[in-house]
């Protein structure tokens, strides 16, 4: 019994040790970082990170260890019970005469027979609530992912801007460059010069709003893996879209059965029915056993005692308490109802954060399609543009309101892709796709009665998890890099595009 005492203390510290180092979904090695360090890393590196350093995921495997210590507690609510108990008595006063001395040594073993079902029922309670508590982990680790990807596309979305109002400035320089060249021989105005100078300067101040935003993004990052606010990042992967093609009735039943919010709800269900039968034990009759021993002495050392025992068993039932158990068995079938209630409205959000996340990811892939082919009309237009005011037959003006449009376009594009990517990491947020735990698979053995750390193991992710509904091929579509984009791009677009390489 010790040995496998000792056994199941060491599981219980390796199953956190694991949890709080993030050893669940990647076998990602990650060096340490110290401040102003730079540090290539990718999303999956990422969100390795942010298991391992997130505080919400050890607070969370510290309520699933108090969980695990509460069932303990519970079992061993029918275990027999020893005490010993010793006392040193002075006795005086005229009935006796002369001062008296007692010394008392007891000893007694108690154990519960039939409480009328409340300890049972407290086991029960007990166990559902250490599911919980495992599902309540899985709930937050699929948080963290998720919450860690959007500060990671956050970065990659304002590289990408970076990129655009670079862009934008070397393309306004060169326009004022050629607007001074042509000033020089007196084929324009001097507004024309002015404009194209205060265009350049918006220009640049944009570009320098938008870079802070970047080392915002960096920063906040940082602080979500538990890195040094000052790491410099630099992102391995890319922004790109990857066709959808599961349809939202697909998601919502997904999600329906593989929500560990949803499982977690039910349970609270099953524990409010469990206090329910545990509050109609006041109607019930107590059963205990126990064995007494006695020893008394009038002098501490002296030899001659008086020895009693008994062994017995006692019954007893409160038949009239002033309605008390009534009241608190009508509590618990309220706070059943409660718990019913709060499920269905578990159920009803799941629907909506699914339906919502979809909706917003097919709304991003149409602006994807659509602001891909703004982007070639912007740029069309800029050419148009740069080609009627050398000729004189257009304004300066029309070009910088043409450059306007094209950087503004080609935001949209970025702004476009950004969304598809964070409404389908949401998805699977709100889907219930599993980091470490398959929700139905540990519903299922819990079910089946086995112990939480057996259906840890049966549910325990694996390269065949729960099947979630695939996705489509890689568009053709990289929206990265405008030299790889199948959009036509003008030719100083394509010398200059080298950032962040």
């Amino acid at each position: 019994m010790k040995i496998s005492n000792r056994i199941k203390k060491n599981f219980r510290r390796k199953l956190a040790a694991a949890l709080v180092a993030g050893m669940m979904t990647f076998s990602i090695g990650v060096d340490s970082v110290n401040a102003a360090d730079v540090l290539n890393i990718t999303l999956d590196e990422t969100i390795q990170r942010a298991f391992e350093n997130n505080r919400t995921i050890k607070e969370s495997v510290a309520d699933r260890e108090a969980a695990f210590w509460s069932l303990s507690e519970a079992r061993r609510q029918t275990n027999p019970q020893l005490s010993w108990n010793f006392n040193g008595l002075r006795t005086g006063g005229d009935h006796y005469g002369n001062t008296r001395h007692t010394f008392s040594n007891s000893g007694s073993i108690t154990m519960p027979i039939y409480q009328g079902g409340r300890l049972k029922e407290g086991r029960r309670s007990a166990r559902y609530a250490l599911s919980s508590a495992d599902l309540a982990l899985e709930n937050t680790m699929q948080t963290v992912r998720l919450q860690s990807t959007i500060y990671y596309f956050n970065v990659l979305q304002y590289r990408n801007l970076i990129e655009v109002y670079e862009e934008e400035v070397v393309t306004l320089q060169e326009h004022l460059r050629n607007v001074n060249a042509q000033f020089r021989v007196g084929t324009v105005a001097k507004v024309d010069v002015l404009e194209s100078q205060v265009e350049l300067a918006n220009a640049q101040q944009n570009l320098v709003n938008i870079q802070n935003n970047y080392d915002v993004a960096v920063a906040e990052l940082n602080n979500y893996i538990g890195l040094p606010a000052d790491t410099i990042i630099r992102p391995q992967d890319t922004l790109t879209y990857r066709r959808y093609d599961a349809t939202l009735s697909d998601c919502t039943s997904y999600a329906l059965e593989n929500r560990a919010d949803a499982a977690m709800a039910d349970y609270a269900i099953k524990r409010a029915e469990s206090a329910k039968k545990a509050a109609k034990a006041g109607w019930r009759p107590n059963v205990n056993a126990s064995v007494t021993k006695e020893l008394d002495t009038e002098n501490f050392l002296s030899s001659k005692t008086t020895d009693r025992w008994t062994a017995g068993v006692s019954a007893s039932w409160n038949i009239f308490d002033g309605g008390i158990t009534r009241a608190q068995v009508n509590q618990a079938d309220a706070a059943l109802t409660r718990a019913q209630e709060e499920a269905a409205q578990t159920r009803e959000q799941i629907q909506l954060d699914v339906q919502s996340a979809f909706l917003q990811l097919h709304a991003a892939e149409k602006n994807i399609g659509t602001t891909r082919a703004s982007v070639a009309l912007a740029e069309e237009n800029y050419k148009i543009a740069q080609v009627r005011y050398a000729a004189g037959v257009g304004t300066n003006l029309d070009v910088m309101d043409a450059s306007r449009k094209l950087t503004e376009a080609r935001s949209n594009y970025f702004t476009a892709l950004y969304n598809y990517n964070t409404a389908k990491a949401s998805l699977d947020r709100y889907m219930g796709v599993p980091v470490e735990i398959d929700v139905t698979r540990y519903v299922e053995s819990e079910g089946e009665g086995n112990t939480a750390a057996k259906s840890r193991e049966d549910a325990a992710l694996t390269t065949e998890a729960a099947s979630v509904p695939e996705t489509g091929e890689v568009a053709p579509v990289v929206l990265i890099d405008f030299e790889n984009n199948d959009t036509p791009l003008p030719s100083e677009t394509v010398e200059r595009n080298k950032a962040f390489e």
